[in-house]
């Protein structure tokens, strides 16, 4: 695609530390952390903490704080979100083609609840895979929304030479993470999509997704979609690109907001690093600076307070 909406032009910014364009203001009312996986996520989950929502320090030691029990024994893709009673809830992919998603419970992000397994795609036996689960509670609905990638064999023909897999997004939800609503169709946008990120922005709904189609062209890039009702849509059309394939392919967006910005953060997996851009309108984009954990992969980022933070950097 071509780079109109930056507000930049293209240079070598583009790199595992970009160079800063517009720095976000810091904030003084919130920390804000970082799950994220390394390698394959056979290892597990490790966490970071910022001040500002760009520069990033490991905790725990570099150790994982969550290492893989269930499912095909991975922790890729981590999704946190904190719920209404303070505690932490966390979902990730557990294998490449597992039927379901890895599920844990945590007060202060560093002792987690025994792990479960949440077989979402088992009456699906054309399901290849069950990818990127993302958590969100919604308030407005008081529920938590677990939203994936799958693949489903014999769905969606007319995108189905579109690459190797041919994904939609698809949801279900909880209150009490013991009954599950059927899983359902949450995004079809008309194209091979992953990796949805949803976000609440000034009483709207929006989401960011990867535009996975690789044929006749890779797109590989990050697009935003608004609902225009409530969080289970209706959805309107993707807009533009705000990644460039012709820098980077992107993947694994994670949006939080820092004072009057927002940032976007995604994983530049074919180049081995990450980038992040900053927003106010969410109709242009600028890179900006971060410093970010060695190795880091696909996670979220999510505010946490300021005595959470300090217990965290405080342990061994």
């Amino acid at each position: 695609m071509r780079c109109l909406r930056f507000t930049c032009m293209k240079s070598a910014v583009w790199a595992v530390v970009m160079m800063s364009l517009i720095r976000p203001p810091l904030s003084a009312a919130a920390d804000f952390a970082f799950t994220f996986f390394r390698g394959n996520g056979e290892a597990g989950v490790y966490l970071a903490l910022s001040g500002d929502g760009t520069n990033w320090r490991e905790v725990n030691g570099g150790r994982p704080i969550l290492v893989p029990r269930v499912g095909g024994k991975l922790t890729r893709d981590p999704s946190v979100c904190r719920g209404p009673d303070g505690q932490y809830h966390m979902v990730w992919t557990s294998s490449w083609k597992d039927d379901g998603f890895g599920l844990g419970h945590s007060k202060d992000l560093l002792n987690w609840s025994e792990q479960e397994y949440i077989p979402v795609n088992r009456d699906e036996p054309g399901a290849r895979n069950t990818w990127a689960p993302e958590i969100f509670y919604d308030d407005a609905s008081r529920q938590f929304l677990v939203l994936w990638s799958t693949t489903i064999d014999g769905r969606f023909p007319e995108t189905q030479d579109s690459g190797d897999m041919n994904h939609r997004i698809y949801c279900t939800m909880t209150q009490d993470f013991k009954t599950w609503a059927p899983k359902r169709l949450f995004y079809d946008g008309g194209f091979n999509v992953i990796d949805a990120f949803l976000f609440r922005e000034d009483g709207r709904y929006g989401m960011v997704v990867k535009d996975e189609t690789l044929r006749p062209r890779p797109h590989k890039n990050l697009r935003i979609v608004w609902s225009n009702g409530g969080v289970h849509g209706p959805w309107g059309e993707a807009e533009p690109a705000f990644t460039d394939t012709t820098v980077s392919w992107a993947e694994g967006p994670a949006v939080i907001r820092v004072g009057d910005r927002w940032l976007v953060y995604y994983d530049m997996y074919n180049k081995g690093g990450y980038g992040a851009v900053a927003t106010q309108d969410f109709k242009s984009f600028a890179p900006i600076q971060v410093t970010l954990p060695r190795g880091i992969r696909h996670g979220t980022v999510f505010a946490v307070g300021a005595e959470t933070a300090q217990r965290l950097l405080a342990a061994p």
